[in-house]
């Protein structure tokens, strides 16, 4: 690549839109219901339909929820919501 040419722009989304958010965490009784908290605070129309999966050592959990992304400040509020927690692993 010359010094002229710049990378390719990341996709853009186009909001609103369904948007998959994969939530990793330790592994708790309440870590969905925490999870769906989460989402139907910053998406009151979330359903609370959310899968959900054990690691293999059972020490973590996976939660995939689905929300109605309105736009940038709206993510950028979950994973904020999240992170401060102390109980979020990762975000996806």
């Amino acid at each position: 690549m010359s010094d002229k040419q710049q990378a390719p722009e990341a996709p853009r989304i186009e909001f609103p839109c369904d948007y998959p958010i994969r939530v990793m965490g330790d592994a708790a009784p309440d870590f969905k219901d925490f999870v769906c908290r989460v989402m139907k605070k910053h998406d009151p129309e979330f359903n609370g339909e959310a899968k959900v999966r054990d690691s293999r050592t059972g020490k973590y959990l996976s939660v995939l929820v689905t929300i109605k992304a309105t736009g940038e400040p709206q993510l950028k509020a979950i994973f904020e919501e999240l992170k401060a927690s102390g109980r979020i692993k990762m975000v996806l």
